[in-house]
């Protein structure tokens, strides 16, 4: 990294300037905790809440989907890049389900960081610690804008 930051700081850090402007994050994740980050990987927890639920009572697949997309630019940030970038793809895998009540492990990680594209894997476990299964996995892919250095005439 190229500040004195830890990990966990440029995410924290991300994650207050970003969540200033989006209301969709501050609705699905007023409550998140960020747990842990490393350079390239981040974990944080989320309680089930009933605005996470589909009819049927169970995690609804587009929460699941905002949470790919926002573990993976908080995995970015976790390079220490402080802009994480906007998503040119994202994939779910749906494995099974939470309910009103469970908590969930996030689990963000960086599989590559070139000179324009991001490419994350995030996967969300329900429960905590050894006891946990697989909810959902997806990958996103983030088009990363670079500041530019000024180019003299």
């Amino acid at each position: 990294m190229g500040s004195s930051k830890t990990a966990l700081e440029s995410v924290q850090d991300c994650w207050a300037r970003i969540s200033q402007n989006s209301p969709i994050y501050n609705f699905f994740f007023s409550d998140i905790v960020l747990v842990n980050a490393t350079n390239g990987s981040m974990v944080a927890t989320l309680h089930v809440n009933s605005h996470h639920l589909n009819s049927k009572g169970g995690l609804h697949g587009s929460v699941s989907a905002t949470i790919v997309d926002w573990a993976g630019g908080m995995a970015i940030a976790s390079t220490g890049l402080e802009k994480t970038g906007v998503s040119t793809d994202i994939h779910v895998s749906y494995a099974s389900s939470a309910k009103l009540g469970d908590v969930l492990t996030i689990e963000g990680n960086v599989n590559k960081v070139g000179r324009n594209l991001a490419f994350t894997t995030v996967t969300i476990y329900k429960g905590e610690g050894e006891d946990k299964t697989i909810v959902a996995h997806g990958t996103h892919t983030k088009y990363i804008l670079r500041d530019q250095p000024d180019k003299k005439a």
